[in-house]
């Protein structure tokens, strides 16, 4: 068994193509250690080669998705740090929203109960967010004496919910209700606790029983294209397509589309 498959720092299982994962803590609301955030990191860096596994849920866990970087296993040491060691840190936590980034794969994060901090940024850094009613997410990291720009904030969230919004939360530091995440487009949908994990397995099972290799290309695109420019975009997207049609999912939509069938795509 991979690596990739046997966390020690987090939870994880995988059935039929979709991984759900979920932070370890639960007395705690799960907060995000050194260790975590490694293991984390090298798991989601792995995940573009786990051919098996399509989409990720990540989700909740005792009512809470995430409380942020631990106050003794993290924010303590961190104070006592020398600047090369905080810049290791710092890169590496960064370099968990990169590797979600580059996975490969759909990230639909289930959110229950407190989602701050670091938590909140993982949240931001999956491709679709489906929250409860209870769910708070807040960017808190000014109002621990840090800047709003952590782990690519400043650069993602204008995007998911513009500019004017993402400043408000990341000088404030303030609280975003589930309901002000629905309106602004952060969130998809929301959904009662109790049927949290079920509306998310849901969504996953609709985005894997899709073309998978042509979700990779789509998420890969969405990246991608945040620095080019509009002709370059459309240069990029023809060549993606391209790509895509040669792929055997292609043509068995085309030879559903003649038999008057449901398509049954395999990701190749």
């Amino acid at each position: 068994m991979p690596t990739a498959r046997a966390p020690k720092h987090f939870n994880l299982s995988v059935n039929n193509g979709i991984a759900e994962i979920s932070l370890t803590g639960a007395d705690r609301k799960n907060p995000l250690t050194f260790d975590s955030y490694a293991e984390l990191r090298d798991w989601f860096r792995d995940l573009v080669y786990e051919d098996d596994i399509n989409a990720v849920v990540f989700g909740p866990n005792g009512g809470n998705f995430c409380s942020g970087g631990d106050v003794h296993d993290i924010i303590g040491p961190l104070v006592s740090m020398s600047m090369k060691e905080l810049l290791n840190f710092t890169r590496m936590t960064g370099d968990l929203v990169k590797a979600m980034i580059n996975c490969g794969k759909p990230v639909i994060a289930a959110i229950d109960g407190v989602c701050v901090g670091a938590g909140a940024i993982i949240a931001m850094a999956s491709d679709l967010r489906i929250a409860t009613p209870e769910a708070k997410t807040a960017f808190l990291f000014t109002r621990v004496g840090l800047a709003g720009c952590d782990m690519g904030a400043c650069a993602i969230l204008p995007r998911i919910i513009g500019q004017g919004r993402a400043a408000y939360l990341l000088y404030t530091g303030r609280s975003m209700s589930a309901k002000e995440g629905m309106d602004w487009g952060y969130f998809t949908a929301i959904t009662p606790a109790e049927e949290l994990q079920d509306t998310a397995m849901a969504l996953a099972t609709r985005i894997t029983s899709g073309p998978n290799f042509g979700h990779m290309m789509t998420k890969t695109m969405l990246a991608q294209e945040w620095s080019m420019s509009i002709e370059q975009a459309i240069e990029a997207e023809a060549q993606a397509q391209a790509i895509c049609m040669q792929t055997g999912d292609f043509e068995r939509a085309y030879q559903a589309f003649v038999a008057k069938k449901k398509p049954k795509f395999e990701g190749n």
